[in-house]
């Protein structure tokens, strides 16, 4: 049987499990978000046009009738324009039946393309993009080594509005620290209201040794925010939301998992977390982060 070329660490969101996963780029053009250790040890890497070409020939043979196509490695969106534009039309070419391309995106790859390339890469089937933003607080942004700000969110996010791509946020509770998350959730709310994502996804901090993070809690640099302040903070931010998006909060890092839509579900969900928050015991809560062994 014939391989694809993967290299490093291959992730993708659980919403892509019926894509076609194509190798692209590997790694994290950034790698260096103090709580990430998704690409440890794996520089980034481009696939030469040839490498990407041979994959798609076997995908041809194997899944011809694919229809969406999930390109790998943390931020394949950094690829420049013309870059994006040549694997679309090499997508085209031997998946004739493919409607849409996704990938990973940092909010700074957004930056470099007009919004005329941006509607021309929708065009080309460039949609449903994931962003990792984490959060939208300038703070917990600054000190996680994001790279950008609140306002770089929404100036590159109304972009892609504007070009009609749809896009994904991710929200991570816990990431601001011990007795900050009632700021992060007011401040991210406030930001994503501005915003119409696609789907907000929940992950909940869960420090590994391979990350800077990791180290700084070692050294009492960083204090953890409690179990039960994580769920405050979720109910925070959530209450606090008045956008209609669906909200997907089912990855193993959450101690609650839920999904829903809203305003539809926005009370169920939130009667949910009141639940937990009133019967679940902190030591129960950690003692489930504590078994994370991989997200």
């Amino acid at each position: 049987m014939e391989l694809l070329h993967f290299t490093g660490q291959v992730w993708r969101p659980p919403y892509e499990a019926s894509s076609q996963l194509l190798q692209v780029t590997a790694g994290c053009t950034h790698n260096k978000c103090k709580f990430c250790s998704l690409y440890h040890g794996t520089k980034f890497r481009l696939s030469p046009i040839a490498e990407v070409e041979e994959d798609l020939k076997v995908i041809q043979d194997y899944q011809p009738r694919a229809r969406r196509v999930f390109l790998t490695g943390a931020n394949p969106f950094a690829l420049s324009y013309n870059r994006l534009l040549d694997l679309g039309l090499l997508i085209r070419k031997y998946l004739r039946h493919c409607e849409s391309i996704g990938m990973f995106s940092r909010i700074s790859d957004i930056k470099s393309k007009t919004v005329e390339e941006l509607q021309n890469l929708r065009h080309l089937g460039f949609d449903s993009i994931s962003i990792g933003t984490e959060s939208g607080d300038d703070d917990t942004l600054a000190m996680m080594n994001k790279g950008y700000t609140a306002n770089d969110i929404i100036e590159q996010c109304k972009k892609l509005e504007e070009a009609n791509i749809r896009y994904n946020f991710v929200y991570l509770t816990g990431l601001a620290g011990r007795n900050k998350g009632e700021q992060n959730a007011v401040n991210t709310a406030n930001a994503f209201n501005q915003l119409h994502p696609f789907t907000i996804n929940f992950v909940s901090l869960t420090v590994f040794p391979e990350s800077e993070l990791y180290q700084e809690i070692q050294c009492g640099n960083f204090v953890e925010a409690t179990e039960h302040e994580r769920l405050l903070e979720l109910r925070t931010f959530i209450s606090n939301l008045c956008i209609e998006t669906t909200l997907l909060g089912n990855t193993v890092s959450n101690t609650v998992p839920f999904v829903g839509m809203i305003p539809n579900d926005k009370v169920r969900i939130l009667n949910e977390l009141d639940s937990a928050i009133r019967n679940a015991g902190e030591d129960e809560l950690r003692l489930y982060r504590d078994s994370i062994v991989s997200l």
